[in-house]
């Protein structure tokens, strides 16, 4: 059994418990928390809880701990740390930071032995590898990535961090017309701002100042600066009627040219609909934790990511199993 630690209890770490209950070789053994343990209650019976604050303690108790921190503020200062300690699992998707931290977590990872994933989800992760299986095989074209129409965890916890705000879901969403344009092959040039639009939904404290609160979201570099955005204040009640679910997808579109002459038109689209985002991102977490633990079986140490790991090692299935039924 590959024993699974959480760092984190929020709608991520709650899905990763979840979906540890359909990986049969999985078992979760922890949750670490920075609320008091006492105000916890899993899912799962018996599963100990405690503070972030002895995690150490708790070194030769996991195989792989899964980090369900923000990409904001948590997870460039945790990941690091932990992985001094655990191997681990991130899901840091703030892509322009993806090299540094990248090289911090590597260093970290290394001086204790262990192997760390950052970025690990479905963008960045299972979109990542759409991309570059896409661009391998079609070498002559062009890559185009859509977000949406969703609830964007990490900008979402990006507007909750601005001071004043209590509550806040961000939408992305794919302008359709460059979606056609896209796939109709004709390879257009497209701007960060021409691809996608994105609506805010913010619940603020009273008496704030509400537009400091949308100026600074609307500036908010590696977020929102690069779109057209729309910030809607509403009422808690309202954020609680409307905007309760956490729907995600998104396309990766591939289009080029085969052929002596490139005589020949291909498109290439992997696609994703998503009724929860957490949910299916802590599933791709899950079967990465799985890799993850085998990798460092056979040794291997420092940072990865999904790019890294072959296929094989992500399923429950032998080797077998999967040349049988998969290939």
């Amino acid at each position: 059994m590959i024993r699974i630690g959480i760092s984190g209890y929020g709608n991520l770490g709650k899905g990763v418990e979840a979906a540890v209950k359909h990986n049969p070789d999985v078992e979760l053994k922890v949750i670490f928390t920075r609320r008091n343990p006492a105000d916890i209650t899993p899912i799962t019976k018996g599963v100990k809880v405690d503070s972030v604050d002895n995690a150490a303690l708790y070194k030769d108790e996991i195989d792989v701990l899964i980090l369900c921190g923000g990409s904001a503020t948590d997870l460039p200062k945790q990941t690091p740390h932990y992985a001094a300690m655990f191997n681990v699992v991130d899901s840091f998707d703030t892509h322009a930071n993806i090299p540094e931290h990248f090289s911090e977590v590597d260093k970290a990872a290394k001086s204790g032995g262990n192997i760390a994933l950052i970025s690990c989800g479905w963008d960045p992760g299972m979109f990542s590898i759409a991309r570059v299986y896409a661009d391998s095989v079609l070498p002559g074209g062009e890559t185009y990535t859509f977000w949406g129409k969703g609830v964007s965890q990490g900008h979402s916890d990006a507007i909750r961090r601005v001071e004043g705000v209590l509550d806040a879901r961000q939408y992305t969403v794919p302008v359709q017309a460059a979606l056609d344009a896209v796939r109709s092959g004709s390879n257009p040039v497209l701007t960060t701002r021409e691809k996608h639009t994105r609506e805010c939904y913010v619940v603020v404290k009273e008496g704030a100042d509400k537009a400091r609160i949308e100026k600074e979201i609307k500036e908010m570099p590696n977020y929102f600066a690069d779109y057209d955005t729309t910030v809607n204040f509403i009422s808690q009640q309202e954020l609680d009627a409307k905007h309760k679910g956490i729907p995600h997808g998104g396309f990766v579109i591939r289009s080029g040219k085969t052929g002596a002459d490139n005589e020949f038109d291909n498109v290439i689209e992997y696609s994703l609909k998503l009724d929860s985002n957490p949910a299916f991102t802590s599933s791709v977490l899950v079967a990465y934790a799985r890799a993850v633990a085998r990798m460092s079986k056979e040794g291997k140490t420092g940072c990865v990511t999904v790019l890294d790991i072959p296929p094989a090692y992500l399923s429950a299935k032998s080797g077998e199993e999967l040349r049988k039924s998969m290939l």
